[in-house]
């Protein structure tokens, strides 16, 4: 069975005014076929977790391990980091000018693979996928992310975590900007990946909704680049209730 640990993970970034740490000592440890919900008020170190684990220059490990399945990720390139498994969802996706969508994720599926998957077979997974993703045809011939609306975007981004079968997804965010029937349809497609290969799934959020659709194992409240409080999916339903204002005056005490 695959793991993802994390152990006392510091993190900072450069600023005018010199190095900010973000991260003050994070552990976590997320098993194959768990979701591990983390959420948290802004500025909590939410999406620096989530970029850190898939290595994203700006942020510097200041301290702790990430590794899977015992392999140090962190000595690891951000390639390298996708070929064993690793899978990140922005919050924000870039767009590509000149890439298609369908050649980007043949692109993908054969660097991670290391081979072009066959040509016919492909075609027809694609096609499903974004069947299932309510996703127009004419769509794989766009260029990525290029003039997609914000549902557009999280659903691409689902769809290359259907494809690409990781180990392990970190969702940042993935319900900001989504309506009511595109969480539906984004979360049925996590749901879908999860049920087809057993990843384990960290995701990250402010709200409960997408709670709803994607049943946590586990939650753990962020607070000041820690994790304050962990439990289980009803400890969603009390920061639902209460908020997040309890631990924000621990911290501030503390």
């Amino acid at each position: 069975m695959s793991v993802l640990e994390i152990k006392g993970l510091k993190v900072s970034i450069d600023t005018d005014q010199g190095a900010k740490e973000i991260l003050k000592g994070v552990d976590l440890t997320i098993q194959e076929g768990e979701i591990h919900a983390i959420m948290g008020p802004n500025g909590s170190g939410k999406s620096t977790l989530a970029y850190t684990i898939a290595g994203h220059p700006r942020y510097n490990v200041t301290g702790g391990t990430i590794t899977l399945d015992g392999e140090d990720v962190l000595a690891m390139s951000i390639d390298q980091r996708a070929r064993v498994g690793l899978f990140l969802a922005m919050q924000y996706p870039v767009e590509i000018p000149g890439v298609t969508v369908s050649n980007f994720l043949r692109t993908a599926k054969t660097a991670i693979d290391g081979e072009a998957p066959p040509l016919r077979p492909w075609i027809k997974q694609v096609r499903e996928s974004m069947q299932n993703l309510r996703m127009d045809g004419t769509f794989a011939e766009r260029n990525v992310n290029e003039g997609f609306s914000g549902g557009e975007k999280k659903r691409h981004e689902i769809l290359q975590l259907e494809l690409l079968k990781p180990k392990f997804a970190v969702l940042d965010e993935t319900d900001s900007g989504l309506d009511v029937d595109a969480l539906k349809v984004v979360s049925e497609g996590v749901n879908r990946a999860k049920a087809n290969t057993g990843l384990g799934i960290l995701l990250i959020t402010h709200y409960t909704r997408i709670l709803r659709y994607i049943k946590p194992d586990f939650v753990h409240v962020f607070v000041d680049g820690k994790v304050a409080e962990e439990g289980g999916p009803e400890l969603a339903e009390r920061l639902e209730n209460e908020g997040y204002d309890r631990y924000l005056t621990e911290s501030s005490v503390s």
